[in-house]
């Protein structure tokens, strides 16, 4: 199958590579930026919980609650955010989610019991609500389907890249401890959430809402860029144009559910990668934050090669739903396998297939919606999804604490991820070269 899809390779003209590949460079290194920023705030739980779960007194369950709670407000917030993205404009809404989140998210360092960890995660995921599928909605006012599933696979390296440099720098700040009069974890919380704030200024300075607006851009890019998308939006009409048609679309509520099962591995592993390894290794904070580094690492190379391949193949269904059963069958063999060596192989397997499924998932979902519909449609698949937030680390500490080891929870989570692989298999695609 793999081998039939390489030989049908979708090649962009040439005006429209040119002009695509300097919008490349000139957004996708600050967006990776901003999405490292995001993914490091949300998933910095997990680096905190190594010191403040026995600091406070929280039980892996309370834990695991207060992990997952985030995405309740966050999917309850996402589609009403993406909606004013989309019409009020990505640069002044990005700039208001990240000054808030990051404000939240170095909030973090004044909780002192289970009643204000999880108003604050609440508060965290209604403020980052939107920012994501915005992104997503943004690129595709840039770039058009033919590049799409190669650049959402080198934005989206970012939550890898996090996942590499969070480790370190987590445990880093960890040995903190006591600077100051504060505990390691609330150095953590304090000095990972400034840079959002930082940055949401900077959004303001430089994010071009449009093609039309980026000054960087010839006169003749800019035509050739949006001359082509103007065409593929003839040439490939997408089915839902407004959002009543958006949030009615069967298509789209399937790949809401597809989608499901990779937040429920994403954040499963995110959330608790740190103590799984700290149960396996018994190293120090720091120790840890390295061996962490290592699933992101073969994950970050995963992602962009597939991305580039589903790009040029033109085939986005199986590209997800391979990866998604290599993916599902790692992290069961996660749970089986005991010693530090055997565990971090196969969650790094299971990290790489998880991440391989992005590019072409994205690409397939945004060949769904168009106009106004294409904010409401990204957002609802993203909310849906995400909900998968809430359960996977939710039900990892409900087994953990319930059977005194991990195994159960992962193989759990493997499963799902490969109900996910199946199930996008009845997607009907919509050709993208």
């Amino acid at each position: 199958m793999m081998a039939r899809m390489a030989h049908r390779v979708h090649q962009p003209p040439a005006g429209l590579t040119a002009a695509t590949t300097k919008v490349r460079r000139r957004l996708i290194p600050f967006l990776f930026l901003l999405y490292i920023v995001a993914y490091l705030d949300r998933i910095n739980v997990g680096f905190a919980a190594l010191q403040m779960n026995q600091a406070l007194g929280f039980s892996a369950r309370t834990y695991g609650l207060g992990a997952g709670i985030f995405f309740l407000s966050y999917v309850a917030f996402e589609i009403p955010s993406n909606i004013i993205l989309a019409r009020v404009g990505a640069r002044w809404w990005i700039a208001r989610i990240m000054i808030s989140w990051g404000l939240v998210s170095s909030a973090m360092m004044f909780v002192r019991g289970a009643t204000g960890f999880y108003a604050l995660r609440f508060l965290l995921g209604l403020a980052e609500a939107g920012f994501f599928p915005g992104l997503i909605f943004y690129l595709t006012r840039w770039f058009p389907p033919c590049e799409r599933a190669r650049t959402i696979a080198a934005f989206m390296t970012a939550t890898l890249v996090a996942g590499i440099i969070g480790g370190p720098i987590s445990g880093a700040l960890l040995s903190l401890h006591g600077l100051a009069g504060l505990a390691g974890w609330q150095w953590l919380f304090l000095l990972e959430g400034l840079p959002a704030v930082l940055l949401g200024f900077v959004v303001l300075r430089r994010l071009p809402e449009r093609p039309d607006d980026a000054p960087w851009l010839t006169r003749e890019e800019r035509e050739s860029l949006v001359a082509r998308l103007a065409e593929d939006a003839v040439a490939r009409p997408a089915r839902a144009h407004t959002i009543a048609e958006a949030l009615k679309s069967g298509r789209v509520w399937l790949l809401a559910v597809v989608y499901f099962t990779i937040p429920v591995a994403l954040y499963g592993m995110g959330f608790w990668l740190p103590q799984i390894i700290k149960s396996e290794s018994g190293g120090t904070d720091f120790e840890v934050g390295l061996l962490s580094a290592i699933p992101y690492v073969l994950g970050a190379v995963g992602m962009v090669l597939a991305g580039r391949h589903s790009d040029r193949s033109g085939e986005r269904r199986w590209h997800i739903a391979l990866a998604a059963l290599g993916g599902g069958t790692a992290f069961a063999l996660s749970g089986v396998l005991h010693g530090l060596a055997p565990s971090l192989i196969a969650l790094s397997l299971a990290m790489l297939g998880l991440a391989s499924m992005f590019g072409p998932f994205w690409t397939l979902a945004t060949s769904s919606v168009g106009g106004v519909g294409a904010a409401a449609g990204i957002a609802l698949i993203n909310s849906v999804g995400n909900i998968g937030g809430f359960v996977g680390p939710y039900l990892l500490g409900y087994i953990s604490d319930a059977t005194r080891s991990f195994t159960l929870g992962l193989i759990f989570i493997g499963a799902v991820l490969a109900c996910g692989g199946a199930l996008v298999l009845c997607v009907r695609e919509e050709r993208s070269g």
